[in-house]
């Protein structure tokens, strides 16, 4: 159980972690260059990165598997330095790896992580949290017996055993089919609901989209983005109508070359703008203006894949400026097309 007190600030709170790899005689390696950020409590918080960015290493260190080189870490308002059980006791750890013992069932496998943690029997919720991660049926079975999914089921479990206020899954649905995620994430959102902060590493993009209210983005170790999803979202300035018309066209009606939209045969126009300057209506607006009659329209928004590569590679992901024939700018375009 964590030592009384009254509840911190945040969940997890990091300074100017830093961790060096090497030394002597070999080369150093910055694997986390002075990364600062703050997950809030009740949050889902994803931590996002390319292979190798860093994104590991901060885990290790925040389960004490892993020596800081320098910056200060505070685990629910613990210290691990001078705080360490309690520190401990307030994470719970899903690896990638999946290290459970073969020759163990869940329930004794669970009953022994709990023995690891303090937890005495009357105070063991097992069958419980078996139940949570649907491995009530496979209880008693050995886990080399288990599916590649429920040993992932298995390691979540593992994590829960002492209740820990903040969780951390690293990777947890690498390789398992779209089932066992969905009843994953479905269990995810439900501990949340009842108060867990979840700290989230994922190269599903679309799951961090989903689920994340705030995203940190870590490259070279370094921090270069940290922010609530939805403002993330909004760092590309770009949007995609698609218009689909009734009749074919030969080609962009001249009105609409202010707009660059590309026509692709036989009746469709791709218009690309940037959502801060332009209303989709007013592009709508023009092409009726145009005598085209439209038969169907889709749109496209910014997606975080669309950040993420624009942050990790240096990609220029938004739209160019729109502007007309002869350099108009867009607003007034956009102004002078309505009817």
């Amino acid at each position: 159980m964590l030592p009384p007190g009254p509840p911190p600030a945040c969940a997890v709170d990091v300074r100017n972690l830093t961790k060096v790899y090497g030394g002597g005689g070999r080369p150093a390696v910055t694997a986390l260059d002075a990364v600062s950020l703050t997950i809030p409590k009740g949050s889902i918080f994803g931590l996002l990165g390319p292979n190798g960015a860093g994104k590991s290493t901060l885990i290790n260190i925040l389960a004490g598997l892993v020596n800081r080189t320098a910056g200060t870490i505070r685990i629910w308002g613990f210290d691990p330095d001078r705080q360490m059980r309690a520190a401990r006791l307030a994470i719970g750890i899903v690896p990638q790896e999946l290290n459970l013992d073969p020759f163990f069932s869940p329930r004794e496998i669970l009953e022994l992580q709990a023995g690891f943690y303090g937890v005495v029997k009357a105070e063991r919720r097992t069958d419980a949290i078996l139940a949570a991660v649907g491995l009530s049926e496979q209880a008693n079975a050995y886990a080399r017996r288990l599916s590649g999914g429920m040993r992932r089921r298995l390691l979540v479990a593992k994590a829960l055993v002492h209740s820990p206020p903040v969780l951390v899954l690293d990777e947890p649905t690498a390789g398992v089919d779209i089932e066992l995620r969905r009843h994953l994430w479905a269990h995810v959102r439900q501990l949340n609901r009842q108060g867990t902060t979840i700290l989230l590493t994922t190269h599903y993009l679309e799951e961090a989209q989903d689920l994340c209210d705030t995203i940190a983005i870590i490259d070279h170790g370094r921090l270069i983005a940290c922010e609530p999803t939805a403002d993330l979202l909004r760092r590309l300035d770009a949007k995609e109508l698609a218009v689909t018309l009734r009749e074919p066209v030969a080609e962009v009606p001249a009105v609409l070359a202010r707009y660059q939209p590309a026509l692709l045969p036989p009746r469709t126009l791709i218009f690309r703008y940037p959502p801060s300057r332009v209303d989709g209506g007013e592009i709508l607006a023009a092409v009726a203006a145009a005598g085209l009659h439209v038969a169907d329209v889709t749109t496209q928004e910014t997606e975080l894949e669309d950040i993420f590569l624009s942050l990790t590679s240096g990609q220029n992901l938004a739209s160019p400026p729109l502007a007309d024939a002869v350099g108009v700018p867009l607003v007034d375009s956009v102004a002078a097309a309505d009817p």
